[in-house]
């Protein structure tokens, strides 16, 4: 039986307390969230570039807008009985944009989202350049706000900064001390690879005291952290953003390219889901089974 949309958010603030780091892969749709929950994991990251690629066709820009991803969000969010946290860009706006984003984001379901400082339109912060951020007393404005416009209490709202590119980590950690006084249940200081990234990362953790999520994915130390190893490190909740997305594209783009040369999909068959294990992957047998309870 699914969880409540309650329920899953209490569940996800019971994970973070607990001795292990929330592990949570990335998706864009309901299929690779149902695949997540079937491997055993216990909260999923719904990617805004990955909705991007997936419903656009389109490079993380900024063109991803908040009934696109929330209506999306809605139907992956019913779809498993995890946690589903999700980017939310930077509001798509104003404070007024940022009161009917958290609005429209607890009413699909979801578990927490994460805001940024970026000015809006954002692009990728792992693009190369530094991203343009807010000013400060804007970027706290927009976290308050966001604490302000939420109903349920046990829904997260995670504050991110992008500014550490650009101003460094001593005043990432300025403002991610500033939203935890807004009220934010947690701060995620966005890094790029580095051979100071985990120290970084320690640093936050230690001066922040909040719950800390970090995007795994950045490459370098931090990406080469064990699960077992990352909450020692300051990690709470870790995201894989590009999971989903980067093994999708690999796959699928190796089984065009078999295609295209050979005529067929033979060598690639043993790497394939066959028609039961798809099936099976999303639970066709439970359907069938609610199904037999009508026929006379």
């Amino acid at each position: 039986m699914k969880l409540s949309p309650g329920d899953k958010r209490k569940q996800l603030k019971k994970l973070i307390l607990a001795k292990d780091t929330v592990i949570a892969p990335g998706i864009y749709d309901a299929y690779g969230a149902k695949l997540v929950e079937n491997a055993g994991f216990l909260a999923v990251y719904l990617t805004g570039n990955g909705v991007s690629a997936s419903l656009l066709g389109h490079p993380d820009i900024g063109q991803v807008d908040l009934t696109l991803i929330t209506d999306h969000a809605r139907r992956i969010a019913a779809s498993i009985s995890l946690p589903l946290i999700c980017d939310a860009d930077t509001g798509y706006g104003g404070v007024f944009n940022i009161q009917r984003a958290v609005q429209e984001f607890e009413a699909a379901g979801v578990s927490a989202i994460h805001l940024e400082d970026q000015q809006f339109p954002k692009r990728c912060a792992q693009f190369e350049g530094a991203r343009s951020v807010l000013d400060f007393s804007e970027a706290v404005n927009h976290i308050k706000a966001a604490v302000m416009s939420r109903t349920d209490q046990d829904f997260m709202i995670i504050a991110r900064t992008d500014c550490a590119a650009s101003l460094g980590i001593d005043e990432a950690i300025r403002r991610a001390k500033a939203f935890v006084a807004e009220g934010a249940d947690a701060v995620f200081v966005e890094l790029k690879s580095s051979p100071e990234a985990l120290d970084h990362i320690k640093k936050v953790k230690d001066l922040v005291g909040s719950t800390c999520l970090f995007n795994v994915d950045v490459g370098g130390p931090v990406s080469n952290l064990k699960a077992h190893q990352m909450k020692s490190h300051g990690i709470d909740i870790a995201i894989h953003p590009s999971l989903g997305r980067a093994i999708f594209g690999y796959a699928m783009q190796e089984a065009l390219t078999q295609l295209k040369s050979s005529g067929n999909l033979e060598p690639l068959r043993a790497k394939m889901f066959s028609s039961q294990a798809y099936n099976q992957a999303l639970g066709l047998d439970a359907f069938e089974a609610w199904e037999k309870q009508f026929n006379s």
